[in-house]
């Protein structure tokens, strides 16, 4: 695998930066969770696609409509994009669920759970 340039990872937090803007308050979806954030984005070093992995606050339902929901506006997502930032290419933006941080407390959960049962 090969290591993000300065450049990329330049490129990464502003798409980020402006996606997480465009999401809380451009989108008028209402499938679309309130309490969604962008974890994180993975720029093509080409500059023509990327992977924004978000993460949702509820149950599974409002995660796979809030999915939806950015899949749908996802073109009116890339124009703004492209009129917040100065690049050349605009990149096509593929929404991801992001499951981590629902594994984390989980793992979480389980570590006190086998804690309290040694005390």
């Amino acid at each position: 695998m090969r290591k993000n340039s300065i450049k990329n990872t330049r490129v990464n937090m502003e798409v980020q930066r402006e996606l997480s803007s465009i999401l809380r308050d451009g989108i008028k979806d209402p499938r679309v969770a309130p309490m969604t954030s962008v974890v994180a984005v993975e720029v093509a070093p080409d500059l023509k696609t990327c992977k924004a992995y978000i993460s949702v606050l509820g149950d599974e339902k409002a995660q796979q409509d809030t999915v939806a929901g950015l899949q749908s506006a996802e073109g009116y997502i890339r124009r703004e994009l492209a009129h917040r930032l100065n690049m050349r290419n605009t990149p096509e933006v593929k929404f991801v669920l992001d499951q981590s941080i629902e594994y984390g407390v989980s793992m979480s959960k389980k570590i006190d759970e086998v804690t309290k049962d040694i005390k």
